[in-house]
């Protein structure tokens, strides 16, 4: 099995309290055992994490570049500013696929742009929570279509 990271940066832990009419009704831990079930089915072991804290998340990216780890990135409000981010995912070893809930390019101008989106693999976005499912699909295909990144 390949580990994978689910990385989710601020505020994301209040799912299900937080703006449930844009977000939903459904809860972080809810969230994690939709990733953590559907790494099993793809042959994944998935680590779901959440931070409110930018050093936090860095720490992690650099943890799953020094481990060749794969990631599934939900930066949140951190999507739209965090070149200290965006300098440490360019620091990827393996597939990066940058999540969102919402579609950022149907909400307010200033979530339109996404620093971290040029160095990722590729973004998922609009689909509520199915955009985990989604990204995850994507990273087992990508990691089944390049042996030499397991």
């Amino acid at each position: 099995m390949k580990h994978v990271l689910v990385l989710n940066g601020p505020n994301l832990g209040r799912l299900g309290s937080r703006e449930p009419d844009v977000y939903g009704a459904t809860t972080f831990e809810d969230l994690a055992a939709l990733c953590r079930d559907t790494g099993r089915r793809l042959d994944l072991d998935v680590d779901v994490r959440q931070t409110d804290d930018e050093a936090e998340l860095v720490r992690w990216v650099h943890e799953a570049a020094d481990g060749r780890l794969p990631i599934v990135l939900n930066p949140a409000a951190f999507t739209h500013y965090s070149y200290a981010l965006r300098d440490a995912l360019a620091q990827r070893t393996a597939p990066l696929v940058e999540v969102h809930i919402t579609n950022p390019a149907a909400r307010e101008e200033f979530r339109h742009t996404s620093v971290v989106a040029g160095v990722a693999t590729g973004t998922i976005a609009g689909f509520g929570m199915m955009s985990y499912v989604l990204a995850l699909q994507a990273v087992a295909e990508l990691l089944a279509e390049t042996p030499a990144a397991q």
